[in-house]
Formats: structure tokens, sequence, C-alpha cells
């Protein structure tokens, strides 16, 4: 998907996707950097979008590696179906059900979740309800990556992990935040 189509997609459903322009590469870059791709075989993303940083991930990831990609766009979806890679599974459903598609899948834990999902455009029960879930299902030492463009949400992250680390990363529009929180439980 070009620029253009992805502009039209959010501006079509601005409230679900959370961003009018595509990640940068130094974005994508900045999101990953946190996952240890060696000994990761277990990924999640929630909010594919179109795939930017799918294939990223996709790029580094191990080859016995499995990335389960939740995304509610069906554009979106289509357009991540076109990903020839079989370790990539896409999901066109809430991350909700992060728990049910694990199992479906044959895994019991995951290593890392990468997040584009915009939070604060979410209500507050649904965000609090889909990052309970993941902190459920993320292996203890494994980590949460989310992308924000304020630090609106900062407090939900710190009150479900207990913790939480914020780096900038301004070569994007807009300029983004990557909130990085430990799975210590």
């Amino acid at each position: 998907m070009n620029r253009l189509g992805f502009f039209k997609e959010s501006i079509k459903n601005l409230r679900t996707i959370g961003t009018i322009t595509r990640s940068s590469k130094y974005l994508c870059k900045g999101m990953i950097r946190h996952v240890d791709f060696k000994k990761a075989r277990v990924l999640v993303e929630l909010g594919a979008g179109d795939g930017v940083i799918t294939k990223y991930i996709l790029k580094n990831m191990h080859k016995d590696c499995i990335l389960l990609t939740f995304e509610v766009n069906e554009k979106f979806c289509n357009r991540l179906r076109l990903i020839k890679d079989k370790r990539l599974v896409v999901i066109e459903d809430s991350a909700e059900k992060i728990g049910e598609y694990l199992k479906k899948h044959g895994a019991s834990e995951i290593d890392y979740i990468v997040s584009a999902i915009p939070f604060v455009t979410l209500p507050d029960e649904l965000g609090t309800s889909i990052i309970s879930n993941c902190q459920q299902y993320l292996r203890k030492g494994g980590l949460f990556i989310q992308v924000h463009y304020s630090l609106l949400a900062k407090k939900m992250y710190q009150k479900i992990f207990g913790n939480v680390d914020i780096s900038f990363v301004p070569l994007n529009i807009p300029p983004a935040f990557v909130l990085v929180s430990e799975n210590r439980a």
C-alpha cells in the first residue's frame, strides 16, 4: 500500500488506526531493537496496519519463530495476506482474544509483543482488557513494546506491568514514543 492509500484508509478509520502516516524506518527499527530475535519463538504484533513493521519483524525473525498479527481493518488484513511467509499468521480479530489464538496455534506464552494499537482512542475498559490479556500470556521477562504519539497512556502500562521505559523517535511523522514494559510477574 502506498502512502496515499494508507492516508485515505486512515482518514476513514482514524479511531482504530490512530495515525495518518505509515511508520518510518526509524520507528520500525526503534520498535524491534528491543527484541532478541535469536531466542524469540513466539511473537505477536497488535495493530499491524498494512505491514510496515511486520516486514521488519519477519526480516529479523528466526526460521522457527511464529508471528501472530492482529488487525481489525479488513483492507489492511488483505494487504498483510499478500506477504508470503509461512511464519506469518494474519488474524482479523480483536487482540482481546489473544489467548484463544495462542492456543489455536499451539503456543502457551509469548516472548515479545509489538503493538501499534492506538489505545488512547479506544474505550479505557477495552484498552485495559487487551493489555491485561497480553500481560497474562507474556512470558516472565518478556517485553510489551508499544508505539504512541503522546504519553497520555503511560499510566496504563505502569499500572498493569509496574514498569515502563520510554524512548523518543523524532524521525517519524508525527514524532513517536516507544514504551517498553517488562513482564515481571
